[in-house]
C-alpha cells in the first residue's frame, strides 16, 4: 500500500464547495474542481486529470502500417502523380466506406502539369466494402476539358467532407469546406450537396481568411462545426504558416478566427534532428537562417473526452531550389478540450517515414478527421517520396536519389491503425509506479480501463476520497493482467461503483510492467 496523497483537506473542501456558476464574457461556466469525467473514457494526452506521476512515464505509439500500403495510388490520366485524402468516412446506411481526395494538377506547373482533363486541382471521389481495396467510379460530376468520363466532384483542393443527417433539408445532408482554386476564385469556402457529389457553394464569401490548407469537421463533443484555416503569422522572428480555429452552429454563420497552433522554441531546436535522416532527398544545402518548423494542415480524431488533433508539421532548412521551401513533411500528435489551446507533449512522428527509396520517404499528411472502425482508430494517410518545394524533381519530373537512383514522383495514400485509444499510453516499470488523478466526479456503474500488461505486469486502482485517503473498502482492486479495451476492475470480485457516483474521488493506478492506454466510467 502506498503512502495517501498529501492534499490539504480544507483547499480540497473549498474546491469541492465551488459549485456556484461564474459568468464571463457574457458566458456561464461552472467551475472544474472536481472534474467530471462523466462515463467518457479519459486519455492522458492533455493530462488535465493527471494530478501526480510517480515512475511513469508516457508514451506515444505510432502507427501500424497495412502491409497492402499505398492502398490509392495516382493511376487514372486525370491524376498527375500525387493523391492525398482529404476525408474519409464510413456510411452506416449504405454500409460502404467514401473517400474524397484532393489530386494535384496545376495550370503550367511542373510535376503537377496540367492535362486534358483539367487544370486546375480537384477533388475525387472513391468507395471501398472493406477500406482496404478502392474504386474510383465514373461518376464525375465537373465537366472536363475533353468531356470524358472521370471521379472529380469539384475545382479545388483540401475539401473537408461530412455526412449530416441530423440537418432536416436533405439537400444539406453532405457538408464541405475547403479551399476553392481555380482561374477566377481562391479561397475557403463552404459547400453542401444532397450525395456527396454534386455540390453547391454555400457561402458567398469565404468563410475566414486563409491560404491553400484549410481544414474542418463537425465536433460531436461540442455539437458545433469547426474549421482550421491557415494563418500566416509572425513567430520568432519569421512569416510562418499557422492556424487558427472557427465555429459555427448551423455551418453560415462562423465565429472570428483565434489563432490556435504557432510553433514554439521547442519546435525550432529540433530542426536539424528532422532534416538529417531525409538529407539525401534535398537538394539545397542548410541555410542556418531559414532553418524553422511550421504548421501546414491539421487532423483530427474526436476522442470521448477531448479532440486529438494530428498536425503537419513542415522543417524547412532553406529556401528551395525554384521558389517556396525546401523541408519535410511529418504528423505529430495534439490534444484539447476547447479546441483552442492545444497540448504537444511529443514532437516526434505520429506516423514514421518509410526507407528512404519508399513512397512516404520524406512527406507524410493526415486527413481531416479519423475514422474509428471498430475497436480500432484509422488514418487514411498521405505519403509522398517528393520534399516540399520538390526541388530538381520539379522540372525533372523524376528523383535521383544517392545510392538508390532514378526513382518517379511518387504521392500516394497510406492506411497506420491504431488500437482503440491508443495513440499514448502510461506505462509503468517492472518494480512498478503510479498514476493519481485529480480530484474527478463520475456517473455509472462500473470502472473500465483500456490496457496491456506484458508477462508478469500487472495493473491496481485504489480509490481514495478527495483528500488522498484511501476508501474502506475500496483500498486496492483485484490485479489485471492480459490486453483488454474494456476491462472491468474490480474489488474483491466486486464492479458495482455506483454508491460512489456524483462524489469527489481520486483514483490511483499501480503500474507494473504495464501500458495503460484510458479509463472510463460506464
Amino acid at each position: 500500500m502506498r503512502k495517501p496523497v498529501q492534499l490539504n483537506p480544507a483547499r480540497v473542501l473549498s474546491c469541492y464547495c465551488f459549485v456556484i456558476l461564474i459568468t464571463l464574457g457574457g458566458s456561464v461556466i461552472a467551475a472544474n474542481s472536481p472534474f467530471d469525467v462523466g462515463n467518457k473514457a479519459q486519455l492522458f494526452i492533455d493530462k488535465v486529470i493527471v494530478q501526480e506521476m510517480d515512475g511513469v512515464w508516457l508514451k506515444q505509439h505510432t502507427g501500424t502500417k497495412h502491409p497492402a500500403n499505398p492502398i490509392i495510388v495516382a493511376d487514372q490520366p486525370w491524376e498527375p502523380w500525387l493523391v492525398k485524402c482529404n476525408t474519409a468516412i464510413y456510411d452506416e446506411e449504405e454500409k460502404l466506406f467514401k473517400m474524397w481526395y484532393s489530386n494535384y494538377s496545376f495550370k503550367n506547373t511542373s510535376p503537377w502539369k496540367a492535362n486534358d482533363y483539367f487544370d486546375y486541382g480537384t477533388v475525387c471521389y472513391a468507395t471501398s466494402k472493406d477500406g482496404i481495396h478502392w474504386e474510383k467510379p465514373l461518376i464525375g460530376t465537373i465537366v472536363s476539358k475533353n468531356g470524358e468520363p472521370h471521379n472529380a466532384i469539384r475545382l479545388m483542393t483540401h475539401g473537408s467532407v461530412l455526412k449530416d443527417n441530423k440537418d432536416a433539408d436533405p439537400n444539406r445532408r453532405y457538408k464541405m469546406i475547403g479551399w476553392r482554386q481555380d482561374s477566377t476564385t481562391h479561397g475557403f469556402y463552404s459547400y453542401i450537396s444532397p450525395d456527396g457529389l454534386n455540390w453547391t457553394m454555400l457561402s458567398e464569401k469565404p468563410i475566414s481568411r486563409s491560404s491553400d490548407v484549410a481544414t474542418g469537421y463537425y465536433d460531436h463533443r461540442l455539437s458545433q462545426y469547426v474549421g482550421f484555416p491557415k494563418h500566416n503569422t509572425t513567430v520568432r522572428g519569421f512569416q510562418r504558416r499557422s492556424f487558427a480555429t472557427i465555429f459555427s452552429d448551423d455551418f453560415e454563420n462562423w465565429t472570428k478566427p483565434k489563432l490556435s497552433f504557432t510553433n514554439d522554441l521547442r519546435d525550432d531546436a529540433n530542426c536539424l534532428l528532422k532534416i538529417e535522416p531525409v538529407r539525401a532527398l534535398l537538394d539545397m544545402p542548410d541555410d542556418p537562417s531559414m532553418m524553422r518548423s511550421e504548421f501546414y494542415g491539421i487532423g483530427v480524431y474526436e476522442s470521448e473526452s477531448c479532440t486529438v488533433a494530428l498536425p503537419w508539421i513542415l522543417t524547412t532548412n532553406a529556401k528551395a531550389r525554384y521558389g517556396n521551401d525546401q523541408g519535410t513533411m511529418e504528423v505529430q500528435l495534439a490534444a484539447s478540450r476547447d479546441l483552442l489551446n492545444w497540448e504537444r507533449p511529443f514532437r516526434t512522428p505520429i506516423i514514421e517515414f518509410g526507407k528512404i527509396s519508399d513512397w512516404d520517404s520524406v512527406n507524410i499528411t493526415s486527413p481531416s478527421s479519423a475514422l474509428r472502425v471498430n475497436d480500432e482508430i484509422w488514418v487514411y494517410y498521405g505519403g509522398g517520396n517528393q520534399t516540399h518545394g520538390v526541388g530538381e524533381a520539379k522540372k525533372k519530373g523524376y528523383l535521383n536519389i544517392p545510392g538508390v537512383g532514378r526513382q518517379p514522383l511518387r504521392g500516394s495514400i497510406g492506411l497506420a491503425t491504431w488500437r482503440l485509444d491508443g495513440f499514448m499510453s502510461v506505462n509503468g516499470p517492472k518494480e512498478g509506479g503510479t498514476l493519481t488523478t485529480v480530484p474527478i466526479t463520475f456517473e455509472g456503474e462500473r470502472l473500465e480501463i483500456n490496457a496491456l500488461t506484458k508477462a508478469g505486469g500487472l495493473i491496481t486502482v485504489e480509490i481514495l476520497d478527495a483528500a488522498g485517503q484511501t476508501l474502506k473498502g475500496w483500498e486496492e482492486s483485484d490485479p489485471f493482467s492480459g490486453d483488454e479495451i474494456r476491462h472491468v476492475v474490480t474489488f474483491n470480485n466486486k464492479k458495482d461503483v455506483s454508491e460512489l457516483r456524483g462524489r469527489p474521488i481520486i483514483l490511483r493506478l499501480n503500474i507494473h510492467d504495464a501500458e495503460l492506454y484510458s479509463f472510463a466510467f460506464r
